[in-house]
């Protein structure tokens, strides 16, 4: 793809989504900027990191951007599961700071270097959950859907610009984040079963979509949540 020689800026780049997308746009000769609240062992040599709270305003995120940036992903995420009489008003705003309002503020502060580029494109990763009703998913769901929302008006503003802005929507995935919902045998072969595509999700199954909505290959291609998900949001097969 078309990625070398350009600059990216990851944010919640230590999530393994983040960390799978940092490495292969490294390999494939891009300068990447990362920003998350801690540096990973794994990462390549080059790397430029900015420590942060994506929950809170980030210090020093100007000074910290290349002049131009050819696309910005947002990987910040949470999961808080349960039922929604046991969500306080502190775990909604804990989940809309980091997913919504935090995705916000940093595209705030890239936007100047995203249209220096001439040409670029930003990814936010919503959740399957914003569009498919889901037990205990309340507090996230209302989260990503504000997501989605702000994402598609966004692109609309900035189409003119040659900005593209999508969002991928990934069901379950095998991360640290999901741990405690896969951590037996016997979740795991229910996780699958669940997804028409009988497995759920791996980190690079959601970082090459990101990949691809990054490069020019998709450069006819704006205001769309791209369904990453083995099927769960959109088919029943049983």
């Amino acid at each position: 793809m078309d990625i070398e020689n350009k600059n990216y800026l990851i944010a919640g780049a230590s999530s393994a989504i983040g960390t799978a997308l940092l490495k292969s746009l490294t390999e494939k000769g891009a300068k990447v900027y990362a920003i998350a609240r801690r540096r990973v062992e794994e990462w390549p040599a080059g790397i430029e990191f900015l420590e942060a709270d994506l929950s809170k305003p980030v210090e020093g995120l100007a000074a910290f951007l290349p002049e131009k940036l050819h696309g910005f992903v947002y990987c910040a995420g949470s999961i808080q599961l349960k039922p929604f009489t046991r969500f306080t008003d502190d775990d909604f705003l804990h989940d809309y700071q980091l997913n919504t309002l935090g995705a916000t503020r940093v595209s705030r502060a890239a936007l100047p270097a995203l249209k220096a580029a001439g040409s670029s494109s930003v990814v936010y990763i919503s959740s399957v959950a914003a569009k498919t009703g889901m037990p205990y998913h309340t507090s996230i769901a209302a989260a990503k859907g504000g997501l989605e929302g702000f994402a598609l008006a966004l692109a609309a503003e900035l189409a003119s610009l040659h900005i593209r802005v999508n969002v991928v929507a990934p069901s379950l995935t095998e991360t640290p984040l999901a741990a405690t919902l896969l951590n037996t045998a016997e979740k795991k072969e229910a996780s699958a079963k669940r997804h028409p595509l009988g497995r759920y999700g791996q980190p690079r199954d959601i970082s090459e979509a990101i990949e691809f909505l990054l490069s020019d290959k998709s450069d006819w291609i704006t205001g769309q949540v791209l369904s990453v998900d083995g099927g769960m949001g959109h088919l029943k097969t049983f």
